[in-house]
C-alpha cells in the first residue's frame, strides 16, 4: 500500500475474488485491507512490538451502544483487569486529524471512561491524558508504553 510512520513488519495479505485481505493478529481472521486497515494494522503491531502492549489485552472492533445507536472503538486496549485504558481511532493516511475526529473518539469514552485517547492516520499519532478531576485532557508527546498506563 503505502509507507507510513510507524515501523514495518511482515503484514500477511491475501487475495481472494478480486479483493485484498489483511491478516488481523488480534481477531484471528482476515479483514479486508482499507487505507485505514493498513494504519490500524501497523498501529497494533507498534504497540505490542515496540511499546510492550499485551496482544490478549488488546482488541479490535469493539462495539459500544451510545444514545441507542451502534457504535464500534477501533480498537481499545485493556488493564489486567479487564478494565478498558486506552481508546484508539484510525483514519487513513490521506484524511487530516482534525476537532472532528476527537470529537468521535470522545464519544466513545463516555461509556467506557479510559485514561487515554489516541488517533493515528499512519504520519500523525496525537496521545491525551484524560483528567476527570479537572475534566480536561492534556497531549502527551509520546505514545506511552503500556506498564505506564
Amino acid at each position: 500500500m503505502f509507507a507510513l510512520n510507524l515501523p514495518q513488519y511482515p503484514i500477511k495479505v491475501t487475495r481472494r475474488d478480486g479483493k485484498v485481505f489483511v491478516f488481523d493478529e488480534l481477531r484471528k481472521k482476515y479483514v479486508s485491507l482499507t487505507p485505514e486497515e493498513w494504519v490500524r494494522q501497523h498501529f497494533v503491531h507498534y504497540l505490542i512490538r515496540q511499546k510492550g502492549y499485551p496482544p490478549g489485552l488488546v482488541a479490535n472492533e469493539i462495539s459500544l451502544s451510545l444514545n441507542g445507536t451502534s457504535k464500534r472503538c477501533d480498537t481499545v486496549v485493556y488493564d489486567r483487569q479487564a478494565r478498558p485504558r486506552v481508546i484508539i481511532e484510525y483514519k487513513a493516511p490521506q484524511v487530516a486529524i482534525t476537532e472532528k475526529v476527537f470529537t468521535q473518539i470522545s464519544r466513545y469514552n463516555i461509556i467506557l471512561k479510559v485514561d487515554y485517547l489516541i488517533v493515528s492516520n499512519g504520519m500523525q499519532h496525537y496521545c491525551c491524558r484524560m483528567d476527570y478531576a479537572t475534566r480536561s485532557c492534556m497531549f502527551i508527546s509520546e505514545i506511552p508504553d503500556y506498564d505506564d498506563l
